[in-house]
């Protein structure tokens, strides 16, 4: 199963015998909350999912966004009507930044049969497709948590990492440099790191690039069928745009869900500015 689906594929979904279940994670740091959105209009049948609260853990020492623990994952998706058997597409407003975030973490606890709404509500909206404001109450769900589905990285990994492989920085390339860092205390990146901002797999519209212009952006990058390629970003979301972006070129990639919240939380571990 392909990781995006568009909106005639949706679309038709919706309109057939087992229609998926449809999970909106509009989300951006620093606000507003997504919700006020989610209410002002969605797509038909959508359950609003939490980022902050439903697709991490209290932030502290793991980082900013640490993977919630299994029960706690396991419990939100129940809520929102998740079941194992059945399909699952989440969206966000339009370049699935946070919508990764929620495919990564389904595919992580076991969940086979999830995509992305490329281009997400902006996309859906454009094509006149209809939108609705009644919050619908889900059936609970059935779908169980089993971790370790995709590979991940922790800081002990990451210096035999970069000598061996790739590891993709997908924040902003004046974050990487360390010129602006708005949101955690210390600049800079992790040295060996290769700047790769996610927001450059997608087009202005929000969709996903070409697998060939993706394949040919990552190869421009170092990655290669024989590399183990890895991501990280802030703390974990963004990085899971960058894994799905890998995923559509056809690579499997890492996650390092603290990410640079994580790893700076020991003043011991290096940091690097500049270009490399």
């Amino acid at each position: 199963m392909t990781p995006i689906i568009s909106v005639e594929e949706l679309a038709a979904a919706l309109a057939g015998p087992n229609p998926p279940v449809l999970l909106d994670v509009r989300w951006k740091l620093g606000g507003p909350p997504g919700v006020v959105a989610y209410r002002a209009g969605h797509l038909p049948g959508a359950v609003f999912v939490d980022l902050d609260r439903d697709l991490a853990g209290p932030p502290g020492p793991g980082g900013r966004h640490p993977l919630p623990a299994p029960e706690a994952f396991q419990a939100a998706m129940r809520r929102c009507g998740v079941r194992d058997q059945a399909d699952v597409v989440v969206y966000d407003e339009a370049d699935s930044t946070a919508a990764a975030r929620a495919w990564w973490l389904l595919r992580y606890f076991g969940h086979e049969r999830v995509r992305v709404l490329d281009g997400g509500y902006r996309a859906w909206v454009a094509a006149g497709q209809p939108v609705e404001t009644h919050e619908p109450q889900p059936a609970p769900g059935d779908f169980t948590a089993r971790p370790g589905h995709l590979p991940v990285l922790d800081a002990d990994d990451v210096p035999d990492f970069t000598r061996d492989g790739v590891l993709l920085d997908a924040r902003a390339a004046e974050r990487y440099r360390g010129e602006v860092e708005p949101v955690d205390p210390v600049a800079g990146h992790i040295p060996g790191a290769v700047s790769a901002p996610t927001l450059e797999n997608v087009r202005p519209d929000g969709r996903f690039r070409d697998p060939a212009e993706l394949r040919a952006r990552f190869a421009a990058l170092g990655v290669t069928p024989d590399t183990p390629v890895g991501a990280y970003c802030g703390s974990g979301v963004t990085a899971a745009h960058e894994v799905l972006a890998l995923r559509l070129a056809g690579y499997e990639a890492a996650l390092y869900p603290g990410s640079w919240s994580h790893w700076i939380t020991d003043p011991n571990r290096p940091v690097a500015k500049g270009e490399k």
